[in-house]
């Protein structure tokens, strides 16, 4: 009978513990990037549709992008983007998982911006990268926003004949992250 109690109780304190924890999310955070190299026209796009979740006791976070929602002005560079480099038909998404190493620093309950910094693998086309991310948390209302920019090292991730001549080695990369 007392390892029934001691058993019930251990589960009533684990689930107390999870549940005081707070996952926030949003499917309509922003990515976009910048790679124009030395060609005559800004290769750059957008994605509005990033699917993003991380766990304020944690810190453990996860990105997920679409690459076919990348939108860029010229419909032709679009085309090559996802046909040409990318390979989009073959790995539609790519993906960040990791954690807020400096989650702690964060105070929900306290309107404000917080300099953190985020490790995980960032998944392209297929190919995993170990990166660090700086960025900010910041908390208004009770919600947070992130924001982060980074490079990203092309020659690791795509591949197609123009690299390194008409294309920057790294995309200038910018996320914003409104979460509920």
């Amino acid at each position: 009978m007392k390892k029934v109690i001691l058993i019930a109780g251990f589960t009533a304190l684990l689930g107390t513990s999870a549940m005081s924890q707070k996952v926030y999310a949003t499917k309509t955070g922003q990515i976009s990037f910048d790679a124009t190299g030395t060609c005559a026209e800004a290769i750059k796009a957008t994605n509005n549709q990033v699917d993003s979740k991380f766990v304020d006791k944690s810190g453990q976070i996860i990105f997920n992008v679409l690459i076919k929602s990348f939108k860029f002005a010229n419909a032709l560079m679009e085309d090559h983007f996802n046909e040409n480099y990318m390979e989009s038909t073959k790995f539609p998404k790519a993906d960040f998982k990791g954690f807020i190493t400096n989650i702690t620093s964060v105070n929900f309950e306290k309107d404000g911006t917080y300099e953190v910094s985020a490790k995980g693998t960032l998944t392209i086309d297929g190919k995993g990268k170990e990166m660090i991310v700086p960025g900010t948390i910041t908390i208004a209302g009770g919600k947070p926003t992130l924001k982060a920019s980074f490079n990203v090292p092309l020659k690791e991730f795509i591949h197609g004949s123009y690299i390194g001549s008409q294309i920057s080695d790294n995309a200038k990369t910018v996320l914003v992250c409104k979460y509920d």
